[in-house]
């Protein structure tokens, strides 16, 4: 069977209200509807989920969290289990995005959120990436130690459910040093691919591999073509329709 190029919107905080969330995916949804080669997954802030959730219609277009707990229920103020989201309908959940990571984030808590995640039967989308690139490619080990680390205790069994997007924090948000290129990206890409190998056989290459980083309408087909990705994690562009469009669109028609 023909797997699906997977592209992943991040909504991050935005937008400030929900008439405008509806209105954003209502538009998103007339393209991706219509793309018979493409999952479309959106991930709008968590106070949303389950009013979009509402509009969504059939399977080329779900919803998605950006962050979840780890824990079922507890005494966790403010937090929001992955089975609370599993149960307003939410199928995927970012974990270890480099804003979350940022914030104090470390592997262990990402390992823990990961193994509740499959637990709960939620696609889990991985975020790795360095933050700089050094000319010893020191950089590569630490992308596959925390591949390693994310993963500790996920059984073959499980890896269906699991995505990993690669984000090269050097290359993205408003202190970027210059964007990432589609080579940058297929270097990451295939040691991603090594490193599932290595722990799990020819099992590991369930894994669809995502990459993340300044994508617009532009780049995307590049990155999709030339990075040997099975799709994209778009930041701020999937927050315009039209542009977002554009990429569903361009990865569409890659085969």
């Amino acid at each position: 069977m023909k797997i699906k190029k997977l592209i992943i919107g991040n909504w991050k905080m935005y937008p400030a209200s929900l008439k405008d969330a509806k209105a954003k995916f209502t538009a998103i949804k007339k393209v991706a509807g219509k793309l018979a080669n493409v999952q479309t997954v959106i991930c709008p802030p968590l106070v949303y989920v389950s009013e979009i959730k509402k509009f969504v219609s059939g399977r080329r277009i779900v919803v998605g969290a950006q962050n979840a707990w780890f824990e079922t229920e507890g005494a966790f103020t403010g937090e929001v289990s992955i089975a609370m989201l599993a149960s307003v309908g939410a199928e995927y959940v970012i974990v270890g995005h480099s804003e979350r990571r940022a914030i104090g984030e470390s592997d262990e808590l990402i390992n823990k959120k990961v193994l509740a995640g499959v637990k709960a039967g939620m696609t889990i989308v991985l975020c790795v990436g360095e933050r700089e690139r050094d000319p010893d490619g020191v950089y590569l080990k630490f992308i596959t130690e925390q591949i390693k680390e994310a993963l500790h205790g996920v059984q073959k069994k499980e890896l269906k459910k699991i995505v990993i997007a690669y984000e090269p924090i050097w290359a993205i948000g408003k202190n970027a040093i210059h964007p990432a290129s589609p080579d940058d990206a297929l270097e990451v890409s295939i040691l991603i691919k090594r490193t599932l190998a290595d722990l799990y056989g020819k099992d590991g290459s369930v894994i669809q591999v995502l990459y993340g980083g300044s994508v617009d309408s532009k780049n995307a087909w590049e990155f999709i073509l030339k990075s040997q990705v099975n799709g994209l994690l778009v930041g701020r562009a999937s927050l315009d329709p039209k542009i977002f469009g554009e990429i569903l669109k361009s990865a569409d028609t890659i085969k």
